[in-house]
């Protein structure tokens, strides 16, 4: 069973552990004040103690996708009692992946085949009104019957810094935070300049222009949960819903 914690607890691995680097990794990023991370929110989520984290095996086994299922179960029945900026931090061990120095399109494959693989494990059905295919404008990650958005940063994202991190990590963001920071149009659209301004300022690419605003009718959601770092842009979702027998 996967640990979901609030990140201040350390007893349950050694402090020079993977585990422990990847949580100290993390909150040094988001609480760097001279190199500002660009999601605003996600710094007051963390400052907050609104975050949750998790960890997981090697995101290539099936294994990893258990334990990630689990992590979705118990933070979906938990998530609106943590506060409008939560969170849910995922870090897996991708020591194998770093042995091999495996480029960005490699991590890509990965990440996806992993959200493929954990549907197995869903123990509810798609939501009625989310569609099920990827290149719908609606279409978003769903688990438990809760809708996500699925940030992936990698060890191999080298131009995109704010996609690099040095394990393989997902952050993932129900509908209803984001939601609830549309709520308020002004202040969400000054915020929403504010970070494509500290984009620009910390990564050393262009902003990646398949970021776009979840219903539009040119968007895909699914593109934007893990950018390439030459700012291309797949053709296709590699995502297959897996469905139990």
């Amino acid at each position: 069973m996967a640990i979901l914690s609030d990140g201040t607890s350390s007893h349950h691995y050694p402090k020079a552990s993977w585990q422990q680097e990847a949580l100290l990794a993390f909150q040094n990023e988001l609480s760097d004040q001279q190199s500002r991370f660009p999601c605003i929110p996600a710094t007051v989520g963390l400052r907050l103690g609104q975050f949750r984290f998790g960890f997981a095996g090697d995101p290539a086994t099936n294994e990893a996708a258990e334990q990630l299922a689990d992590l979705l179960n118990v933070y979906g029945q938990q998530s609106m009692g943590f506060g409008p900026y939560t969170s849910l931090i995922v870090f897996f061990d991708t020591t194998k992946q770093k042995e091999l120095d495996l480029d960005v399109p490699s991590y890509f494959r990965i990440y996806w085949d992993l959200l493929s693989r954990t549907t197995v494990y869903d123990p509810a059905s798609w939501p009625n009104d989310i569609p099920e295919n990827p290149e719908d404008a609606l279409w978003e990650y769903c688990f438990g019957g809760e809708k996500y958005f699925m940030y992936c940063a990698t060890p191999a994202h080298q131009q995109k810094k704010s996609r690099n991190f040095p394990c393989m990590m997902l952050a993932i963001t129900p509908r209803w935070v984001l939601k609830e920071f549309e709520s308020k149009p002004k202040t969400a659209a000054a915020i929403k300049r504010e970070i494509r301004a500290r984009i620009n300022a910390y990564d050393e690419s262009d902003i990646h222009p398949d970021l776009n605003a979840y219903g539009s009718p040119n968007n895909h959601e699914w593109k934007q949960y893990f950018l390439h770092d030459d700012n291309t842009s797949p053709p296709k979702c590699p995502f297959h819903r897996n469905k139990q027998d």
